[in-house]
């Protein structure tokens, strides 16, 4: 049996903040299907920040302008969800871009490091390793009839702080009395926004399975 929207039968919708129960907030499938806004434009202009950032860091290692890059692509980050909710322009594509965007500036970020030897291949590795087993999660819950997820505050917290260690670890890659400062500082936030984002990976598979069983315990109730 299934619910009129296509969710499993005697499975509660899904609230605005990723979680389900009986709150009033929206879910991600009931967004407008607006495409020209402004948060939208931001969140392109941030995708296309990527290989401009990716550039920058391997070709002329011009390290100072990806730290500009990757300052706008957090004032953008900001600034969509701000202007969505005060303009009243949520949509689901805006919803699909803006964790795109921040998962592929971390992604791009890690590979180019990698090749830097800016950090270790472990800590990229784990990481990495999570945004594949959280695309398999996706994959899973599209086969099984729900949408996305939306993205926990924990995500959002550690995209936050690993945005603002990668510019940091650029600075403590070199010599002088700065990089010495940085370095500190930039391990600190790597490892707590490392810690956070593998964390929110953990949650964002455990209430995806979480929601299967349910879904199949209601299907298969008498």
């Amino acid at each position: 049996m299934t619910a009129t929207d296509g969710r499993p039968g005697g499975v509660p919708s899904r609230g605005a903040t990723g979680t389900y129960g009986p709150g009033t907030a929206v879910s991600r499938d009931e967004l407008g299907d607006r495409v020209f806004t402004v948060p939208n434009a931001l969140s392109v202009l941030r995708l296309l920040g990527v290989p401009l950032f990716l550039w920058l860091l391997l070709g002329p290692h011009a390290d100072g302008w990806a730290v500009v890059v990757l300052a706008v692509s957090g004032v953008t980050d900001w600034a969509d969800g701000k202007l969505a909710r005060a303009l009243g322009q949520s949509s689901k594509l805006g919803a699909l871009l803006d964790p795109a965007a921040d998962r592929l500036y971390i992604v791009a970020t890690l590979v180019a490091f990698v090749l830097r030897d800016v950090v270790p291949l472990w800590v990229v590795a784990v990481l990495i390793g999570r945004e594949l087993v959280l695309g398999v999660t996706l994959l899973i819950l599209r086969r099984a009839g729900w949408p996305p997820l939306q993205v926990h505050y924990l995500g959002k917290a550690a995209t936050f702080l690993l945005l603002y260690a990668f510019p940091l670890l650029l600075l403590a890659d070199s010599d002088g009395p700065v990089a010495t400062v940085a370095r500190p500082v930039a391990y600190a936030l790597t490892t707590w926004g490392g810690a956070l984002y593998v964390l929110a990976g953990v949650l964002y598979v455990v209430q995806a399975v979480g929601l299967i069983r349910g879904a199949r315990f209601a299907r298969d109730a008498p």
